[in-house]
């Protein structure tokens, strides 16, 4: 069954449009990659100031795959500026959840 990756983003208010932008201008590599179900960016709405990146994948294995390719790569050289210079990053923490995928419901339709 699926393993859903979260990846729980601490985003300071001011940081939180940069963040925003970055995800919505990437390059959309992930979407490609063999095994990817699906993804999603979570804005905190009350209670705290953590953004959830949720992606699915069909196995562990897949996950790790790119991991090691696509994600390590565009993280390593993207986003330079013309001064050669990387942006600094939006958030200020990041911690990874791992689950597997147990049970799952889709709506109902006649």
């Amino acid at each position: 069954m699926s393993v859903v990756k979260i990846n729980v983003l601490t985003v300071p208010a001011e940081q939180r449009e940069t963040l925003e932008k970055r995800f919505a201008s990437r390059a959309h590599a992930v979407e490609s990659s063999d095994g990817f179900e699906w993804f999603e960016l979570l804005r905190p709405v009350e209670g705290t100031d953590s953004y959830l990146v949720y992606t699915r994948w069909r196995d562990e294995a897949s996950f790790q795959a790119w991991m090691e390719g696509p994600m390590k790569a565009a993280h390593q050289g993207g986003g330079a500026s013309e001064g050669g210079e990387r942006p600094r990053p939006a958030a200020s923490g990041s911690t990874l959840w791992s689950f597997e995928v147990v049970q799952q419901a889709a709506p109902k339709t006649d």
